[in-house]
Parts: structure tokens; C-alpha cells; sequence
């Protein structure tokens, strides 16, 4: 049997989502809190309009969850710690007669991070996979989805500092990644990247995941975050990214064409450099939900993702307070691809 995860842009039959329910994804006050909440809901309720979408919710969190999300969204109950699901769920495969599959690989906490809690997550992908059905592909790899991103035919994109990190896969040389890639999601032609942006390898950081960094929106074209102010750390981060890009070829032995997707004018925050991306979107049917940030170049990072999925609606959703917590849309989302009909 041979498995292959379908382009984010092929037909879903769902988007799934888990609910904020403790610590720094939370924070501090209140305040905190319903910024949360909302900014969640934001992305769950736009993907509504497009698709069903279901929400992992933790038990003390019903009633509050019912508050903000749209009453068609589906709530799945069970414990979790914290509302990553794209990193703690599984990832979705089909086999050659169009069968679901669901990759549980292991997470312990974007290797092993300080401030993170797995006790729940790291059995939630294969509690997703038996809520719908899905035939169990078992992986020793300690991977999470941000950390992949795949064109359907072959070509994956990884990182050195995430499938290589020693605090994930200790022992594990390259090869036995693409290997193990190659047995779970179909990977022909793995594509090492050196690293992720800079502000993801500080504290609530996963060390350099791949989603904030480039995508392939279609066979043969990448979207490359563009860091075009040399004073910003990503600016160097860029250029490396770009000149194993056009060194590289995909599975059909084509070389990318790579689109520069800039990144947004504001460097800074209160905690330093931003890493903040308009790569983090994610498809659904017939839309994009893409990352905003009141930034002077939303405009055209929305046109360039007109211009990369066309016929899809472009819906930009605020994402700074997803980005001051360590991720963004598509680091929230996990896409289940369709099957049979």
C-alpha cells in the first residue's frame, strides 16, 4: 500500500482546529484570554463558510468554545494542552485507491521545548484518526505537520532544524528521514532548507518550521517569505532559503519558480524582531485564509495569493496575536482531504 499526502489545495472534507485552553497560548489576564479566543474562533468560523470544521475542545472549555464559534462547527471533546493542531494531530494521507490515512508521528513538544506540556497532545493524532475512520500509519519519526509542506506529487520541504534536531530525532541522518517520508507521506524528493526564520528559534519558537518559511502553491512554484530589509536578521535567512531554492529541483527533476512573498513592513515588537509571514495561510475549498497584521503590505501579499491559487477568495484574518504566541493560521489548522466520490 502506498500513501501520499494530497496538496493542501485538493478538496477537503474538513479543517480541523483545537481549542485554547491554558498557559502562554492563553496568557496572562483576561484580556489575554479573549484575545484568544477570539482570533481562534476568527479562523474557525471564516473556514466555515467554506468547509465543515471541526474543534478539539477540552472539557472545561464547552461552554466557553459554544460562545465564540459559529453553531455548524462541530466541538470534539477530549483533553488537550495546548491548541497547536497542525503540529499534534495527524497528518492526513490517501492511498492509491483514494482510502484516508492518518500519519501519527511523535510529538514531544516541538523537541522538548521548556515551557511545553504533551501529556494529552502526543495521543491526540491517532484519537483524530479513529474519530474519522482513517487507516493508522504509525511513524517513530518525531515530526510535527508544520514542519512539512508538500506539492502532491513527490516533493516535500523540510528543514534541517527540525527533522534533524537532536532534542527530535537523535541518531536519525537524513536519509532515514527521507526514508521514513518517503514510507508515510510519499516523499520522492525531500528539499533540505537550512533553517526556519530567526524569531522561531527563540523561546516559543519550534526551531525553524518550515510553514512560516516557504510553500508550494502549485507543482513547480514556491512562495518564499522575502525579508527585504537588511536590517532585520530574516533578510540573511532569506537569501540562504533562496540560493538552495534555485539550486533545487522537484520530483518531476524541474526546477522551482520561486514567487517572493514580502514580508510585512513592521520589524519589531516588544520582544524584539518579528517573524511575522504571510506563508502561514491555509487553503480550504474555494478560499485562503491568509495572515494580516495591519501592515502596509497586506494589500499585495493578498494579491500574490490571488494571483497563486486563482479562483480562491482571499479572506485576511488579523494574526499578530496567533504570531505572539508562536505560530499562525496555518499552524493553528490541520486540513482532511477528501475521499472517495
Amino acid at each position: 500500500m502506498t500513501w501520499t499526502m494530497p496538496h493542501e489545495g485538493e478538496r477537503q472534507d474538513r479543517l480541523w482546529l483545537a481549542w485554547p485552553t491554558q498557559g502562554y497560548t492563553l496568557g496572562d489576564t483576561e484580556a489575554d484570554a479573549q484575545l484568544a479566543r477570539e482570533t481562534w474562533a476568527a479562523v474557525a468560523n471564516a473556514a466555515a463558510n467554506f468547509e465543515p470544521v471541526s474543534v478539539v475542545v477540552h472539557p472545561r472549555d464547552v461552554e466557553i468554545a459554544a460562545r465564540f464559534l459559529d453553531t455548524e462547527i462541530e466541538m470534539r471533546v477530549r483533553e488537550i494542552d495546548d491548541a497547536w493542531i497542525r503540529d499534534s494531530g495527524p497528518t492526513f494521507v490517501r492511498d492509491e485507491i483514494g482510502r484516508l490515512g492518518a500519519v501519527t508521528w511523535v510529538f514531544n513538544g516541538w523537541g522538548q521545548q521548556e515551557w511545553a506540556t504533551w501529556e494529552h497532545d502526543s495521543t491526540l493524532a491517532p484519537d483524530v484518526a479513529a474519530w474519522m475512520g482513517a487507516t493508522r500509519i504509525d511513524s517513530e519519526l518525531v515530526n510535527e505537520g508544520g514542519g512539512i509542506h508538500v506539492d502532491g506529487l513527490g516533493t516535500v520541504l523540510v528543514t534541517e532544524t527540525v527533522q534533524r534536531d537532536p532534542h527530535r530525532n537523535p541518531g536519525w541522518a537524513r536519509a532515514d528521514i527521507e526514508a521514513e517520508l518517503a514510507r508515510t507521506i510519499g516523499a520522492q524528493t525531500v528539499v533540505w532548507l537550512p533553517r526556519g526564520l530567526t524569531r522561531d528559534s527563540d523561546t516559543y519558537g519550534t526551531r525553524g518550521h518550515v510553514d512560516i518559511v516557504a510553500t508550494m502553491p502549485s507543482p513547480g512554484r514556491v512562495l518564499l517569505h522575502d525579508q527585504r530589509d537588511a536590517g532585520h536578521p530574516d533578510h540573511d535567512v532569506s537569501a540562504q532559503i533562496r540560493d538552495v531554492l534555485t539550486d533545487a529541483v522537484d520530483a518531476m527533476g524541474k526546477p522551482f519558480e520561486i514567487v517572493e512573498l514580502p514580508a510585512p513592513a513592521v520589524l519589531r515588537d516588544d520582544d524584539g524582531f518579528v517573524d511575522y509571514s504571510y506563508v502561514n495561510h491555509v487553503l480550504v475549498n474555494g478560499g485562503v485564509l491568509a495572515c494580516a497584521f495591519g501592515d502596509p503590505h497586506d494589500a499585495d501579499a493578498a494579491d500574490i495569493l490571488r494571483d497563486a491559487y486563482p479562483g480562491r477568495e482571499v479572506v485576511a484574518i488579523d494574526a499578530r496575536p496567533l504570531f505572539e504566541r508562536g505560530g499562525g493560521i496555518h499552524c493553528i489548522t490541520q486540513q482532511q482531504p477528501a475521499v472517495g466520490g
